[in-house]
């Protein structure tokens, strides 16, 4: 179970503010977004080269900019250090199994990351507002889902778990912008329409998730999401962080044979690493 000895804050989503983060101008957007993905970068060559498992799930608002903000975080990564699972209805087969099965399918291996967009939180949202499951059933998933990441935490995986939060009007400009553009037209579906109408439920169902899943160990991290750019530069530096605590990321040592060989065959010592 969850450590009770720590108090987590509580996430209300309409006290998030959304102008703390903004970025003045792209050269500030570029600079800060560059500077994190090479960081980003040199994490996972150290969680590769260390075979440690990381997991970054998000949640969020239709057209809350997950996509993008998952997009940036992927840029500057090795592809075979990560795999982004996009997580949809589950099939006829899924359903006739425990909820969680189809996640565990998905777990990362050693040295890499499994990103999320979408995840087992699904049961006490989605499922829980549109009435897709029962009231005992998605009451009883917020044990089974903080036992669940407690004994992956407890196996070495490290969990972040980001919310991105967007107004409702800021939402009906992305409805509408996504409307008005050919190429963005398949983004917006009729479930997405339908949501708005029960935007209270869902705010209600997103809260008493924080409260029931958020503790020491896996902790929620609410993004205010209404601009863009601070967004992707909050999710990065919130990712970086959570995946360094505790980590030395300085650059390995380089094998002592291929530094032997390097020196006969090419001539060349290599130089101590750098910070």
């Amino acid at each position: 179970m969850a450590d009770k000895t720590q108090k987590i804050a509580k996430i209300r989503l309409s006290k998030l503010d959304h102008e703390e983060y903004r970025v003045d101008s792209a050269e500030e957007y570029d600079r800060r977004l560059s500077k994190l993905q090479k960081e980003l970068l040199r994490i996972q060559q150290t969680y590769w080269h260390e075979k440690r498992r990381a997991i970054i799930l998000f949640e969020g608002w239709d057209a809350s900019g997950k996509g993008g903000a998952i997009r940036r975080m992927t840029e500057p990564l090795d592809p075979r250090g990560f795999h982004v699972w996009p997580i949809s209805a589950p099939t006829a087969e899924e359903q006739s199994k425990h909820y969680l099965y189809r996640f565990w399918t998905k777990l990362p291996a050693g040295g890499t990351f499994a990103i999320f967009d979408r995840s087992w939180y699904g049961r006490v949202l989605v499922e829980r507002v549109e009435k897709y499951t029962s009231k005992d059933n998605w009451k009883r998933s917020y044990d089974e889902i903080v036992e669940f990441e407690r004994l992956l935490t407890d196996d070495g995986v490290r969990i972040v778990k980001i919310f991105m939060h967007i107004t409702p009007d800021e939402q009906l400009e992305r409805f509408r912008e996504r409307l008005n553009n050919p190429y963005k037209r398949w983004k917006l579906t009729e479930e997405d329409l339908r949501n708005r109408a029960r935007w209270n439920d869902y705010v209600k169902a997103t809260e008493e998730m924080f409260d029931k899943t958020s503790t020491p160990t896996t902790p929620w991290h609410a993004i205010p999401s209404n601009s863009k750019w601070s967004a992707r530069l909050n999710v990065l530096e919130t990712v970086t962080k959570a995946l360094k605590a505790g980590v030395n990321i300085s650059p390995p040592p380089i094998n002592g044979n291929v530094a032997k060989m390097a020196a006969e065959i090419l001539g060349v010592i290599p130089e101590p690493a750098g910070e």
